[in-house]
């Protein structure tokens, strides 16, 4: 009766978006390391990931690296279930489960992992990441066979071309760019993500390059209006690849489904619905106790899908020489974290409900047994106390343990944002805006300024807070 669901993840969350926003990302990391027995052992895996974001966001890029890879070792190792642990689930809830992340957060895993080796100029080792990701997206494509699913990743198949061709690698830089391009097409419907322009850019390039005449010819139809340099014009150069994490991302929360099996049971539903809509918020403690009296609500709990969405459109990055003129460019949405978390969910949920409702079923047979046992039990005088009393027990029981999984990856952004540009080698200071005010320099403090040689690729990180 006294399971008070999630209010300690709840807190911890708001904790660490109050040090997001104060650019506080180490005292956010400080936060997820004091809560680490809150996650428990069932959501080690989501530890991994939050404290691996909030590294990366605080420039300790190593171990960033050192807790992602734990995290993408508690995946693989989770991938085969223990048939005990979905039975314990069934019975109570699905956070009895380990939590192994959403598809799309497998594959951010080894983004983030990717992106931290190039912020430390590990081109090798962020190669091996982006092999990683291949084989990651090549295991899920041939696992989903439901046409439209996620099965692909637009954005982790663009940033792989880019480290393809930063080190060289044109020809796996030109597929990794195609594919990229494909995927942004197909699922544009959905993730509300288009094509970016600057890709368009890097398949013309990258085509040029390899003398691939006819998806050359075929790409000049398409982008009729692309504007592009040619590789060798570009080879003197220096390129800086801006990543920006934009706002927070969607939370879950609790669909409370309570479904009577009687008239009375029907009127003490919808009283309490009633109260709750008259400005009382839902507690479970009293749903359990009234349920638990009456016993015949079954109640069902499923995941909701809570966005937040950031009021940041664009960001200005401006590059600004020590001598000469400075470069300001406009980052593009690359990656819809909301949309496919929506999409996730969306594809689990047929199955979340199906199992949500045989599960509050069997709970409420049980508790249904349980207490016609004890009155039978108890004899024809203390009975139908003894009934009453077990009754409440385990009605209530199953339904103060109704609950839904809703446990995400939610230091990820609402958006991912990129910009890639080409400046002359040297020395820059870099300013960054974001929807037309200033919100400070890139993060960590000594990205603040650049230096960078011909031929050398730079890769800055920030986060922006609405």
């Amino acid at each position: 009766m006294l399971l008070a669901g999630c209010g300690p993840s709840i807190n911890r969350y708001l904790l660490i978006d109050t040090s997001l926003r104060a650019n506080d990302p180490k005292g956010a990391d400080a936060i997820v390391q004091r809560t680490e027995k809150e996650y428990g052992e069932k959501s080690r895996v989501l530890y991994g990931m939050d404290r691996g974001m909030l590294l990366q966001l605080a420039g300790d890029y190593q171990q960033s690296n050192i807790v992602l890879e734990q995290a993408e070792d508690e995946i693989d190792r989770l991938y085969t279930r223990k048939i005990r642990t979905e039975a314990l689930a069934f019975m109570t809830n699905d956070t009895a489960l380990a939590y192994e992340g959403d598809p799309y957060e497998q594959v951010l895993v080894n983004v983030l992992k990717a992106l931290n080796y190039s912020a430390l100029g590990q081109w090798q080792e962020a190669l091996v990441e982006a092999r990683r990701i291949d084989h990651r997206l090549n295991v899920l494509s041939d696992r989903t066979q439901e046409k439209g699913a996620y099965r692909e990743d637009g954005f982790a198949r663009y940033l792989s071309g880019i480290l393809y061709e930063s080190t060289g690698d044109v020809n796996n830089a030109f597929i990794a760019y195609r594919k990229a391009y494909e995927t942004f097409d197909a699922t544009r419907a959905w993730s509300y993500t288009a094509v970016p322009s600057q890709l368009r850019e890097d398949l013309l390039r990258t085509a040029e390059a390899l003398h691939f005449t006819q998806e050359l010819a075929e790409y000049r139809r398409l982008f009729p209006d692309t504007k592009w340099e040619t590789s060798q014009s570009l080879q003197q150069l220096a390129q800086v690849v801006v990543i920006s994490y934009n706002g927070r991302a969607p939370r879950k929360e609790d669909q409370f489904l309570d479904l009577p099996v009687s008239l009375d049971a029907l009127q003490l539903v919808l009283l309490n619905r009633g109260l709750s809509q008259a400005g009382r918020q839902s507690n479970r403690g009293v749903d359990t106790v009234l349920y638990g009296l009456n016993g015949r609500v079954v109640r069902v709990a499923l995941p909701q899908l809570a966005p937040q969405k950031t009021q940041v459109p664009v960001d200005r990055v401006s590059l600004i020489p020590d001598n000469g003129t400075g470069v300001t460019v406009n980052t593009e949405l690359v990656h819809n974290v909301t949309a496919l978390a929506d999409k996730a969910l969306s594809e689990r949920m047929a199955g979340i409900t199906v199992k949500a409702l045989a599960r509050a079923a069997t709970k409420f047979a049980l508790a249904e047994g349980a207490m016609r046992g004890a009155q039978q039990a108890a004899g024809k005088d203390a009975g139908p106390w003894v009934g009453l009393l077990v009754g409440l027990l385990a009605k209530g029981l199953a339904v103060a343990s109704e609950e839904a999984d809703k446990r995400s990856w939610q230091t990820l952004p609402d958006e991912i944002h990129l910009a890639r540009v080409w400046v002359p080698p040297g020395r820059y200071q870099v300013q960054s805006q974001s929807g037309g005010g200033s919100h400070g320099p890139l993060t960590p403090e000594a990205m603040q300024t650049l230096s960078i040689g011909p031929g050398e690729t730079a890769v800055l990180l920030q986060r922006v807070m609405p």
